[in-house]
């Protein structure tokens, strides 16, 4: 050490250079699946050093999501994500392997990460600083590949009948237990879900509604019978394992899987994430029966930011009349249910309507369904890993609006319910063999 203080200044400088360059960040696997867990190490640098790791993800607008973690190395200059706690004063503090991940956030506000093209990865690019603030020199980078699409899942775009989407099929003879997804107000065809679902081992059809190719171009009535011809398109898809299949809904989509599980046959097992118990946001048709949609009174906006609305009282009970005509009679379902609630869902009372929904079905003698409250989760209850959206657009309102949830409660939400959303399929869309 003595010697290295006696250098010259030229000297000194090469000698920290040489430094620097031998630190390496490692990010295992190089390639994985989005919802994959992250592991991070960071080897060569100085004992109890202090660094920034900087983490950043381009989605396919050009917005750039970053998140910072504040580190001191460990007694051997060593830094594993998995042992070693976030410091404050970053975008995460504690034990956080994941971290990087699901606290990005994006620069411009208002924007949600998203993933239209599932063909190609996001590259996840980490950036390891020397020092807190001010950050110092760049000491390493790393670069890793976030899969959506996994070895040997094939994507088909469906134009089959009138039915418009894309199909996912895993690996294998199969056949498979088959799932249908479907998203919300956003309208056209995003599959990036429906994708992630297919790699655990499902036929997963992401089914468009609306803004799509030659569907209607708005929210304005839907007609039951083209989900119905969704899901016998896939009760007869040589690869769908019978008797029955799956639904998974978000939001809007919620609602529809309510409904269909309401009207349609074969349909064994729904889930719904911070779905509505009433019809919301067009006429619903099937044969003779139109629900109305649920009103809504846009003075019951209320504005905890400039600009920035919070929608969650809205909407009219859908207990009191003359709303019940919105109510989806889900007494009439022969389907299993998995509800998802967010307690912190700032987008309607996803709370309120997952009680409704157990009392609809208790009124009827029917199974009582499974529900999961998350606490401090808001209303886009992700895949694993997507960051916390905290505001954005909303299509139907016309305005950006807080979707509520707390950055790690959230996170765990994802994480959690992801899990049990396929163990919920696996053991109701799975026959088991009996013996003679």
């Amino acid at each position: 050490m003595y010697f290295i203080l006696c250098l010259p200044r030229m000297a000194l400088s090469k000698v920290n250079l040489v430094r620097a360059m031998s630190v390496r960040v490692q990010v295992s696997p190089g390639r994985c699946l989005f919802d994959a867990p992250l592991r991070v190490e960071v080897s060569g640098l100085s004992p109890g050093q202090s660094v920034t790791l900087q983490a950043a993800v381009t989605d396919e607008g050009g917005e750039t999501f970053t998140s910072v973690g504040r580190y001191r190395s460990g007694g051997s200059g060593e830094l594993d994500l998995s042992r070693c706690p976030a410091l404050e004063g970053g975008s995460y503090t504690g034990v956080e392997p994941e971290g990087p991940l699901w606290s990005l956030q994006p620069q411009t506000p208002f924007r949600r990460l998203l993933r239209r093209d599932v063909q190609n990865p996001y590259r996840l690019n980490l950036s390891l600083y020397r020092d807190h603030e001010p950050l110092g020199p760049l000491l390493a980078t790393a670069t890793q590949e976030r899969c959506f699409l996994g070895d040997g899942v094939r994507r088909i775009l469906v134009r089959e009948g009138k039915v418009r989407g894309c199909i996912f099929l895993p690996p294998g003879e199969g056949p498979f237990p088959g799932v249908i997804e479907i998203q919300g107000t956003g309208g056209g065809l995003l599959d990036y879900k429906a994708c992630l679902l297919a790699n655990k081992g499902f036929v997963t059809l992401a089914l468009a509604y609306y803004g799509y190719e030659d569907l209607p171009k708005h929210m304005k009535e839907f007609h039951l019978e083209y989900f119905e011809e969704a899901v016998n398109f896939m009760l007869q898809h040589p690869k769908v394992k019978g008797p029955g299949i799956g639904l998974l809904g978000h939001s809007k989509g919620g609602d529809l899987a309510l409904s269909m599980s309401a009207f349609l046959k074969g349909i064994t097992a729904t889930a719904v994430v911070n779905g509505s118990i009433a019809n919301v946001g067009a006429a619903l048709h099937y044969k003779d029966i139109t629900l109305p949609p649920i009103p809504f009174d846009p003075k019951k906006i209320t504005f905890p930011e400039d600009g920035v609305g919070d929608i969650r009282n809205v909407l009219s009970n859908p207990l009191e009349e003359p709303y019940r005509a919105s109510l989806i009679p889900l007494g009439r379902a022969d389907s299993k249910f998995l509800i998802i609630v967010g307690n912190d869902d700032r987008n309607w009372k996803s709370d309120f309507f997952a009680q409704v929904a157990c009392d609809l079905l208790a009124e009827q003698g029917k199974e009582k369904p499974e529900v999961v409250w998350y606490s401090g989760a808001g209303h886009y209850i992700e895949p694993p890993y997507f960051p916390l959206c905290k505001a954005s657009m909303h299509k139907l309102v016309g305005l950006p609006v807080v979707w509520g949830g707390e950055l790690k409660a959230h996170a765990m939400a994802q994480v959690d319910s992801w899990q049990r959303i396929q163990a919920f399929f696996h053991k109701h869309l799975e026959i088991k063999s009996h013996k003679l």
